[in-house]
């Protein structure tokens, strides 16, 4: 089920991942490294591919319409590892 979130959304979440990250994405989804770099807003489609964003003008660097969140759904959990990882332990 597509999923709508801003292009300001999008690269925040981009630029918080960990060091690395894309190329883990990339590996682990078993794409290209510009793949998933398109699909956090990256224009290079000479060596990577289109991965069902669809990028609409407005407020907040405006719309997103991700047809497949799985790249999302990883950075995402990616995210919350480098979060557990830098809590503080009890």
């Amino acid at each position: 089920m597509p999923k709508t979130i801003t292009f300001n959304e999008l690269r925040k979440i981009k630029d918080s991942l960990p060091d690395g990250s894309t190329h883990r994405i990339a590996d682990e989804l078993g794409l290209s490294v510009e793949t998933v770099r398109n699909y956090f807003g990256g224009q290079n489609f000479q060596d990577g591919k289109s991965c069902g964003v669809h990028i609409e003008p407005g407020p907040d660097g405006g719309l997103v319409v991700l047809d497949d969140t799985t790249i999302l759904d990883r950075a995402m959990q990616i995210l919350a590892e480098s979060q557990e990882a830098a809590a503080p332990e009890a």
